[in-house]
């Protein structure tokens, strides 16, 4: 009687294991076995962590092996199960694996396939064929678009994390740790003790001191050294958590009348402003898109204000970014005076807090939760809904969506809500952050997602004029190396580009992306087909970058770029490109180490040693 030996892993995390039948069905292209109860005497089978074999016996061989089918019915009362992998050694002495990575709740099934990774073209058989249409037609029903708020991007169809899929939510030891983390960053910042002062005047510069008594590294101790200083409010714009704003200024704007005479105090080569202007040494941010949000009214007792200000800055002799003008409102006048650094001292620090603040609003609530959180979910429901498990790019995309959708809903449950954190902390609370998403989406486009078009947009693409914008350079560093990396990936499985075309699979999710992820808004530019293996690659980039790399650099790293512990994939010209792109990274990482080695300043948020793989990792 033939025998396959049936390797069962169950997953490490808290209560991943179950006591709970669990049954396990073998389909092949010639028979399938009787359904076996996996079960040893005397045993505690299914334990957390725990590798088990077992042997289901047949009557007849099977032919190949294309299916496994797990069941799990209830023993006593529900208890859910994380099935890791499972591997089958056949009677001929093959071994074949078959990833799973998911929970099984209630009394569900999952049917798995064997992990080589395959093209919905590249199904011949009607077993696979059904199995896998079958897959996506449930998950389209379990993975729903929603419209939280209107001009937002679409999001999950879940009002509270408990009410997402299961293979989604937070694990138990990560929503622990979100809890603490929350907790901790609470504490840290004394925001318990001093909460009162985020709806009330601050009497003295000492009470930000208060505020950062228990943020210790060498870093924050030099900032809260030199923040009030012109050269540390320039760097911040260059290698700070926003650093997307500053652009190169080619035209001095008529709504910020800045003349020769205010700044010439400033100018160090013996040139006008216009000259300066023209010779690139002129930089501006403008947050013209906070002009007209709704400042924070929900304590009736205390008055709360928004800027939008804009800064002309200025590349001294030493190519340091300094401040040489601000103007706090979009509309010039008496009531609107041009701020300079000839000023009283505190007239000058005080215009600069006030920027500081706006840009504090656009970096959390655009930079932030619209360009990275709510981007990623979008491409995270658009992967679920259209991409097999077995197909290659949800291979790919997986880890980098990796709780994603969980701390989103989290977010919307505690953080953007009504009478959320925002609400009690933020200016723009109580409604306004809404109106900037709804603003920020309006400029939002794909092309601005590609972070070297990015840079390139804002005119601060060379490293001679700004030799010291690390977050460019490190930036494109990161990309080439995961482009490098999702290209190999690409060309494993699409021998050309009409494979490209071919497959319905990878159309239908960026056309889901586009159509309803983003709602087909007409500026957006999302494409809604791929014809190429190059636009399939950069598109890939674009959602692997943004929910790593960028991520990290406007939210700082703490599962690191290009580790994946869960492998779904199992060829090796796949895991060979992985160890090619951990190489690469490791040499980025050793570079980036060795430049900011004596630096005061060092800036490590886009080294891949401190990338997370995803936006919740």
């Amino acid at each position: 009687m033939p025998v396959y030996t049936v390797t069962v892993a169950t997953g490490s995390q808290w209560f991943a294991g179950t006591d709970d039948y669990i049954y396990i069905t073998l389909v092949g292209t010639e028979r399938c076995s009787a359904r076996t109860l996996l079960d040893k005497p005397l045993y505690n089978d299914f334990e957390r962590g725990a590798v088990d074999s077992y042997d289901v016996r047949v009557e007849e061989n099977l032919g190949e092996l294309v299916l496994v089918k797990l069941e799990k019915k209830k023993y006593w009362v529900a208890d859910d199960w994380y099935c890791r992998y499972i591997t089958v050694k056949t009677p001929a002495g093959d071994y074949m694996e078959f990833p799973c990575f998911r929970w099984l709740t209630d009394d569900k099934e999952v049917v798995l396939r064997d992990g080589t990774a395959h093209l919905p073209q590249d199904d011949k058989t009607s077993v696979v064929k059904l199995h896998r249409q079958k897959e996506l037609n449930t998950r389209c029903k379990t993975y729903r678009w929603k419209e939280w708020q209107p001009g937002f991007p679409m999001s999950i169809d879940a009002a509270h994390h408990r009410d997402l899929p299961r293979d989604i939510q937070f694990d138990s030891e990560k929503g622990v740790d979100f809890v603490l983390n929350y907790s901790k960053a609470i504490e840290n910042l004394c925001v318990n003790q001093f909460m009162h002062m985020f709806q009330s005047s601050w009497s003295d510069f000492a009470d930000f001191e208060k505020i950062f008594v228990k943020i210790q590294n060498t870093i924050s101790e030099y900032v809260m050294q030199h923040w009030k200083e012109d050269f540390m409010f320039g760097y911040q714009f260059l290698n700070g958590c926003n650093p997307v704003v500053i652009q190169k200024c080619s035209k001095i704007p008529d709504k910020f009348p800045v003349t020769n005479e205010m700044v010439e105090v400033s100018l160090e080569r013996e040139l006008t402003l216009e000259e300066e202007v023209e010779a690139g040494n002129i930089f501006i941010v403008d947050y013209e898109i906070l002009d007209g949000i709704t400042p924070n009214a929900t304590d009736p007792c205390t008055l709360q204000y928004v800027a939008a200000p804009m800064c002309l800055l200025y590349k001294n002799k030493l190519k340091k970014i300094m401040p040489i003008a601000i103007q706090l409102g979009q509309t010039p006048g008496e009531d609107n005076p041009i701020f300079l650094p000839t000023d009283s001292k505190y007239d000058w620090l005080l215009a600069k807090i006030w920027l500081r603040s706006s840009d504090f609003h656009h970096h959390q609530t655009i930079t932030h939760l619209l360009r990275t959180h709510l981007m990623t979910e979008v491409f995270g429901i658009a992967m679920f809904r259209q991409l097999a498990a077995v197909h290659p790019v949800y291979k790919l995309l997986i880890p980098h969506i990796r709780f994603t959708i969980a701390i989103n809903t989290k977010a919307r449950e505690q953080l953007i809500c009504e009478f959320g954190i925002f609400d009690k902390a933020n200016a723009t609370g109580g409604g306004g952050h809404v109106q900037l998403v709804q603003k920020a989406v309006r400029t939002l486009t794909y092309r601005s997602m590609c972070f070297p078009d990015m840079i390139k947009s804002r005119d601060m693409d060379n490293k001679e004029e700004v030799p010291t914008y690390f977050y460019r350079d490190d930036g494109y560093l990161v990309w080439e190396a995961t482009m490098s990396f999702v290209s190999d990936v690409v060309h494993i499985y699409y021998k050309d580009d009409e494979a490209v075309q071919e497959d319905v699979e990878i159309q239908a999710f960026v056309k889901d992306v586009c159509s309803f992820g983003m709602q087909d808004f007409d500026h957006c530019e999302f494409p809604k087909s791929l014809k190429t293996r190059e636009e399939l690659s950069e598109y890939l980039t674009v959602v692997v970058f943004t929910a790593s790399a960028q991520h990290a650099a406007v939210n700082f790293g703490q599962l690191y770029l290009g580790m994946y512990p869960d492998e779904h994939f199992i060829e090796k010209p796949v895991k060979a490109a992985m160890e090619s792109f951990r190489k690469r990274l490791a040499q980025i990482s050793s570079a980036i180490k060795s430049r900011n080695e004596g630096k005061k300043l060092p800036y490590y948020n886009m080294s891949p040693d401190k990338i997370p793989n995803s936006v919740a990792v």
